[in-house]
Parts: C-alpha cells; sequence; structure tokens
C-alpha cells in the first residue's frame, strides 16, 4: 500500500517494494477511484517509467526515484492539455513545467493530473470535469482548489502531491482532509512557463500526509527557472534538516481575526479544535498568546490581482468554456482589476510592513485554517458571482492575506469534529522562513500523531502491494 513520499522512497530504496508494484497499486487505486480525483492518467508511460526506476545503478539515488505523485491540473505537462477545471478546447502542451522537470530529476512518476475548481477560484472540488469528494465524508467537497490532489493523498492514490495555493488553495483543502499543505514563498517554487501568476499571488507546493514528506518535496521542488522573476534567497540548508531540528522555544501568536477586518463566525468546533492546539504547544515549552496582525484593508490588494488574472487566463484561451460566475469574474477584472493591479503592487511593501511588525512580538503566527467544517456537496452550485464569493469568503476567511504577502506558511491537522471531520489549522511565517514552520509543525506532529489519522474509505477500498 501507499505510505507517503518519505517511506515509499526508503521501501523502494530496501528493495521492499519494486516501483513497478508500487505504480500499480496506485492506478489501479485511481481506476477504483470514486471521489473524482483524477481528470486524467498518466498508465503506460507512468509503468514505463517505474520500470526503468526499477533498472536504475547509478552511484546516488535519486530522492523520489520509482515514487508515485500527482500534478494538479493547472500545471503543464507534454502532451496533456491543461484546462484547470475549465470545459472547451484546449490545445495539449508541447513543455513539461518547471515543476514536473523537477519531479522527473528527482525519479517521481506521474501518474496523472487532478482536478481542481474552474482556474482555482472555488474552494470546492466541483470542476468542469466532475464532482471530487471528500474520502472523510462522500457527501462533503475535500475543498479546494487543489481538491483532486488532497482527495488523491488522503484516500492513499498516491504517496505526495503538488498542488498550488493562490487564496489558500492548498491549506484549505488540507484542513479538510487532515493533510499537510504547504504554501511556500513566493518564487521559491518556479511555476514556469508562468512567471507573474495571478500578478503574484499563486505559487506551488506540496500536499502530503506528514511534514517530513512536505519538507522532501519542498526540497525538490525548490530553485528557479533563468526567467522567473520573483526568486527569494535561497535556503540556508536544505528543508529536511529543519524538519530533524528542534525549532527552540518559540513565541506564538494565536489569532481568530480574519483579513477582512470584521469578526467572522467559526466554527464552534474548529475554534476549541485550534485552542487545544494551542495548549498543546504551550505544553510543548512554546510561549502562546492572542495577538492578531494588523491587516488593514489588504482585500483592495488581493481582488484586483484575482480578477485580473483570471481574465489574462481565459484571454489566452479562447476556446475555454467557462461557468457564468467565471465570466462575472473576468469582466471585473478586465475593467476594474487590471487598473487596479499596479496601485495594488505599489501598495505592498507598506502593506507588509503593517503586518509585518506583528513578527516584533511573535515568531509564528497561528489560526484556523477555515471558518467552517467541509461544505456539503452542491454548496456553491447554481449561486451567482457575488452570493459563490460570499459563501466561500465566509467559509474560508483566514488564508488568503499571505498569498498578498507571499510569505510562506503551512497547514496543519488540529484534530477532528465529533462528526468525524477533519479541522485545520495554520502556522503564518515572515518571509523565507519556511524553516521555522516546518519544524515547528514536526514537533506539534511527532505530540498529535495526525499521519496515524485515516479516512474509513482508504481502509475499505485498500488492496495490491502489502
Amino acid at each position: 500500500m501507499i505510505e507517503g513520499l518519505t517511506a515509499d522512497a526508503a521501501r523502494l530504496a530496501r528493495g521492499e517494494v519494486s516501483a513497478r508494484e508500487l505504480v500499480e497499486y496506485s492506478l489501479d487505486r485511481i481506476e477504483h477511484d470514486t471521489l473524482g480525483a483524477f481528470r486524467v492518467t498518466c498508465a503506460e508511460q507512468a509503468l514505463d517509467e517505474a520500470d526503468q526506476a526499477d533498472r536504475w545503478r547509478g552511484r546516488e539515488r535519486p530522492p523520489l526515484l520509482g515514487v508515485p505523485v500527482a500534478i494538479k491540473d493547472d500545471t503543464d505537462l507534454a502532451g496533456h492539455i491543461t484546462p484547470f477545471g475549465c470545459r472547451g478546447s484546449h490545445q495539449p502542451k508541447t513543455a513539461d513545467s518547471e515543476v514536473v522537470r523537477k519531479l522527473r530529476a528527482a525519479g517521481a512518476i506521474i501518474v496523472g493530473k487532478t482536478n481542481t475548481s474552474e482556474l482555482g477560484q472555488w474552494p470546492t472540488g466541483e470542476t468542469g470535469f466532475g464532482t471530487v469528494r471528500n474520502p472523510w465524508d462522500r457527501e462533503r467537497t475535500p475543498g479546494g482548489s487543489s481538491a483532486g490532489s488532497a482527495a488523491a493523498v488522503a484516500a492513499g492514490m498516491v504517496s505526495g502531491a503538488v498542488g498550488s495555493d493562490g487564496a489558500g488553495s492548498l491549506r484549505i483543502p488540507a484542513a479538510w482532509t487532515g493533510l499537510v499543505g504547504l504554501k511556500p514563498q513566493r518564487g521559491r517554487v518556479s511555476i514556469w512557463p508562468h512567471i507573474d501568476s495571478f500578478y503574484g499571488i499563486a505559487v506551488a507546493g506540496p500536499l502530503t500526509r506528514t511534514v517530513e514528506d512536505a519538507a522532501l518535496l519542498l526540497d525538490v521542488l525548490t530553485g528557479n527557472h533563468p526567467e522567473d522573476i520573483h526568486r527569494p534567497p535561497a535556503p540556508a540548508e536544505p528543508y529536511r534538516r529543519a524538519v530533524e531540528r528542534e525549532p527552540g522555544r518559540l513565541r506564538i501568536a494565536l489569532s481568530f481575526r480574519t483579513p477582512f477586518g470584521v469578526p467572522s463566525a467559526v466554527d464552534p468546533e474548529i475554534r476549541s479544535a485550534v485552542l487545544r492546539l494551542a495548549n498543546a504547544l504551550t505544553d510543548l515549552g512554546h510561549d502562546v498568546f492572542p495577538a492578531d496582525p494588523d491587516y488593514g484593508l489588504i482585500g483592495l490588494n488581493f481582488l484586483p490581482r484575482g480578477t485580473a488574472g483570471v481574465a489574462d487566463w481565459l484571454e489566452a484561451t479562447p476556446d475555454a468554456e467557462p461557468e457564468p460566475a467565471t465570466i462575472t469574474e473576468a469582466f471585473l477584472g478586465r475593467h476594474f482589476g487590471r487598473r487596479l493591479v499596479p496601485i495594488a503592487r505599489r501598495l505592498e511593501p507598506r502593506t507588509a510592513r503593517r503586518i509585518g511588525r506583528i513578527f516584533e512580538r511573535a515568531d509564528v503566527v497561528l489560526t484556523p485554517a477555515t471558518a467552517r467544517l467541509p461544505l456539503r456537496i452542491g454548496a456553491l452550485t447554481g449561486r451567482g458571482w457575488l452570493a459563490t464569493g460570499h459563501l466561500a469568503a465566509g467559509a474560508c476567511p483566514f488564508c488568503w492575506a499571505w498569498n498578498v504577502l507571499g510569505w510562506p506558511a503551512i497547514g496543519v491537522p488540529a484534530g477532528l469534529s465529533a462528526g468525524g471531520l477533519p479541522i485545520g489549522a495554520q502556522f503564518l511565517g515572515r518571509e523565507n522562513d519556511e524553516a521555522t514552520l516546518l519544524s515547528l509543525a514536526a514537533q506539534l506532529e511527532a505530540a498529535e500523531r495526525w499521519p496515524d489519522r485515516h479516512p474509513a474509505d482508504t481502509e475499505k477500498t485498500a488492496h495490491g502491494v502489502a
């Protein structure tokens, strides 16, 4: 069975399982998938690459040699279309994205592309190619927009997956499926052939079962294409070393304030779970205290980029067939968003200084990842743009500010609701400080043991190699 990136790479290296066996298991799970996680699989190519991995005889073994992974359907894979959840006539891509190139260089085997909500706009898995369901409760969404990637990892179809995050699209599905979702520093992971996706708010990152897996995948993906415009300083050491190191006593600001500047109705079970996590961090020796970042009017910086990004994508894909809410979003982007993006960009340093003052008192900020438990399938169906946005923002108000700043954040499990649904929290970090987030999250994982929790569907349908 699939155990995770680190564990599966180790099993392959020890010869306990072959790459072909592991990939066959993954493809079999996907073939019998009733969650709708994948839009397309790459079975023939994946099996051929598995056989090549089994014949590998080099001196230094690539870190993910023979490990089955998935990519989100906003990522270019040569020979396949990149519809980004939007129906229409799409032309196959002629080249791999930088994310795919790095995965292949690390020996990973891409078994398919996962479903995403249309242009990554909404925190659900209801896409132009079907509905993605949550393995913890099939009547609920796994969250989005990296819905299929989260469902695939949570249900044990792949060892790990790459998603993207423009407003929480990694951290929201991580929260609602019991996973770790890491949003890296802007530019840490190259998104080439894009150089400024959604005007800097969207990044690519890992969705995994464990913090160590997230660090391993981030190590694989870290680095820039020569034409990238966002180029943060290189990490001082591999991120996996941060996971192995104790974080020391940290100052952790606990905040339930949303970036919208108004109180949000946080589900009582979520509030209780995050408070319990705060107590667990105190028990681990950290100084946890209530304090809120000063977000100001950060929404005025975010909305132009999101709407303009949608308009850009649709104009570059003239044969796409978007939904009505997406058409409205693009209209706003063409007529208002693009005019305001330059102003938003000029305001970003001032916004960063204001919000960054929280780090004069704290090393990390702890917040809920979402305000609500996983939404039911169809919660957004049939709504107009305004009603959809209102419901989505009310359910998921906590993540998007760090996309405006471009700073790193990590989503971690915070427990289960009384009904057995996953609850998530997030750690928000300083600019370029993924290492502290990973070290703290790994320490918490050792105490909480969340990788031991699995959705019932995983156990019911698991079969194949041992």
